[in-house]
């Protein structure tokens, strides 16, 4: 046990991270939220646990701070390819196929926990180069973090965080700038920004697809199922849903339906 954060207030802050963000924190996980802790008394001058559990009671905004600073930021452009496979050669042709039939040229696509922007930002930028030119893309990318969403927002990456983009992608879509490459206004435009805490239901209906990758690994087994059954009431009749390749909705009470194509894995609410 650690003479800094003692078993009883150790699981005080978990429980308020746990009620306000359904992120959970694990004996495993804890010397990550300690050093965190650490973090924040330093900045506030304040000494205790005691006397920060106090000031996160009594500030929505230091709350939401801390919550920034608990969540993990790790992102990268086209992460996981083999999604990006099944994305470009299986999604994006049955969805142009069905909607074409409709009438509706219109692919709306949500990246929750979109950290830094690298994904949303990768995402718009394969719709662009893959979709009909006379579909609209709309493209919806949220985080708890508000320091990351402003970065995101920003689109400007250092030479070291583009190193998996392709040639062709960043000549096209990137200028380059001081120390690295800013993402041109034909893609930055396609992308809303929006703080979201993914406890709470979203407003978003008929969403195409959804991406939420290493983002439930965060949550324990009743969040997980709370933010799956939001993601379903947001998506269309027929859509699809990005999750990380290390995890799984094998167990949970769960509509989605499991779909195995020749590059990944992924899940679908969709029509036969």
């Amino acid at each position: 046990m650690s003479d800094f954060l003692n078993d009883a207030d150790f699981q005080k802050i978990r429980d308020l991270i746990y009620n306000e963000s359904g992120i959970h924190f694990s004996d495993s996980n804890r010397t990550i939220l300690e050093s965190r802790l650490k973090e924040r008394l330093k900045l506030l001058n304040l000494t205790t646990i005691s006397d920060y559990y106090t000031a996160l009671k009594g500030s929505d905004s230091e709350l939401k701070d801390f919550l920034d600073s608990v969540t993990t930021n790790l992102t990268r452009f086209f992460r996981n390819q083999a999604h990006y496979d099944t994305f470009i050669n299986y999604v994006i042709p049955d969805l142009v196929e069905r909607k074409r039939k409709s009438g509706n040229k219109k692919i709306s696509i949500w990246s929750a926990g979109c950290s830094t922007g690298e994904e949303p930002y990768t995402n718009a930028m394969v719709l662009k180069e893959h979709l009909p030119p006379d579909f609209k893309i709309e493209v919806i990318a949220s985080d708890l973090s508000l320091k990351s969403l402003m970065k995101a927002k920003e689109g400007v990456y250092l030479k070291n965080r583009v190193t998996g983009i392709p040639e062709n992608y960043l000549k096209k879509y990137f200028t380059e700038v001081d120390n690295g490459y800013k993402i041109k206004p034909e893609i930055g435009e396609l992308i809303k920004f929006d703080y979201h805490n993914l406890k709470f239901g979203s407003e978003q209906r008929n969403l195409d697809i959804v991406f939420c990758r290493n983002v439930l690994i965060y949550f324990d087994e009743p969040a997980q199922k709370n933010v799956i059954d939001n993601f379903w009431a947001c998506m269309a009749p027929h859509s699809y849903l990005f999750i990380g390749h290390s995890e799984s909705l094998f167990g949970m009470d769960t509509q989605f339906k499991f779909i195995k194509t020749d590059w990944a894995c992924i899940y679908g609410k969709v029509q036969d």
